[in-house]
């Protein structure tokens, strides 16, 4: 079978999914406010919102999305094997191909989507927080890097536009 996924299916799965696991672009947008407003005077939440949107109507960004939260169900429903169920319940610290996962975000709008990606996925604010709870029933671990990227990689365009629109 070589059918190809028509993009609004996987734009609408991927968004579906997203709010399906209690991410809302709200959240996301809240997250490239809290990236970006000290670097810009008169940032607001349609500036933000507007910028989640353009990332996730990413065709790269859509498989990172679905390929991410399918692994954290299956983990859920202990559909792995061993070691990787256990690896994925616990976020083991070392494992880290969640945050490739999630670098596939960032790298769509630059280097910078890098360094934003970093801090933010260190502090953890806002929905990360949640998602990053290993108290409730719930696996996360692909999650919390993709949306803490989807914001990185917001916050990467938005910088650019404005450098952008500062060389006008």
């Amino acid at each position: 079978m070589n059918k190809k996924t028509p993009k609004q299916n996987l734009e609408k799965k991927a968004r579906d999914w997203l709010v399906e696991r209690g991410v809302t672009v709200k959240d996301m947008a809240e997250l490239v406010y809290y990236l970006q407003s000290p670097y810009h005077d008169n940032l607001d939440m349609e500036t933000c919102t507007e910028n989640v949107e353009a990332v996730l109507s990413k065709r790269e960004v859509q498989n990172a999305i679905i390929t991410g939260i399918q692994l954290d169900i299956l983990a859920e429903e202990n559909k792995l094997e061993s070691p990787l169920q256990e690896i994925l319940l616990s976020d083991e610290g070392l494992y880290g191909v969640d945050e490739i996962v999630a670098l596939s975000i960032v790298n769509v709008y630059g280097s910078i989507g890098l360094t934003n990606f970093g801090y933010i996925d260190k502090q953890k604010p806002g929905i990360l927080e949640m998602l990053n709870d290993k108290s409730n029933e719930k696996c996360h671990t692909f999650l919390d890097d993709i949306v803490g990227a989807i914001a990185a990689a917001a916050s990467s365009r938005l910088a650019h536009s404005d450098v952008e629109n500062d060389l006008d």
